[in-house]
């Protein structure tokens, strides 16, 4: 039996900021599968977005007490794990090592698995505009949200991005250090 070539795990949070653009940036990916937690299945409709996935790319939806896709990590299914848009209760979840949801998850189970995490955090400034499903709106993160981005961003494996075109470097070296391992 031949083994699969590892692909993108992306990972949606219930975060609207970003969101037409994060979905964008995936389906350029190619090799993906998504992962939709119930809050990100929320953010689809309340936003009027469709998923539109290439063909070949796996949608999995929380829908399982244990997380059961999370198993895929263990098959090296998977090289690089990206949550974007990741909301601040993702991100809180993760820095204090709670995993009780599909993508707190696979968070945990990409760690274990040595598997790099890039982490998209919403709420990574004092002062910020982001897109509400009535217009643009004004917000400001509180100090926890901003000190747990940053605890987050100290782990092992994890690479926390806090604007799209950190995203897009991101991924962007992280194919190129595929590149360079293929």
């Amino acid at each position: 039996m031949t083994r699969p070539i590892p692909r993108w795990a992306w990972a949606l949070t219930g975060s609207g900021h970003c969101f037409a653009e994060s979905l964008a940036m995936l389906r350029e990916l190619g090799a993906a599968d998504l992962f939709v937690s119930r809050a990100a299945a929320e953010v689809v409709r309340m936003y009027k977005q469709r998923l539109d996935l290439p063909q070949g790319m796996h949608v999995f939806h929380d829908t399982t007490a244990s997380a059961a896709p999370v198993g895929l990590f263990y098959e090296g299914i998977y090289h690089t794990l990206v949550i974007a848009p990741a909301t601040s209760n993702t991100v809180a979840k993760c820095a204090l090592g709670i995993s009780d949801n599909l993508v707190t998850n696979l968070f945990a189970q990409a760690g274990k698995c040595r598997i790099p995490a890039i982490v998209f955090a919403c709420d990574s400034a004092p002062e910020m505009q982001t897109r509400a499903p009535g217009g643009i709106v004004k917000v400001w993160p509180r100090r926890i949200d901003l000190e747990h981005t940053r605890a987050l961003g100290a782990f092992e494996g994890t690479r926390v991005v806090v604007g799209l075109d950190e995203l897009a470097a991101a991924i962007a070296e992280r194919r190129a250090a595929l590149a360079g391992h293929v």
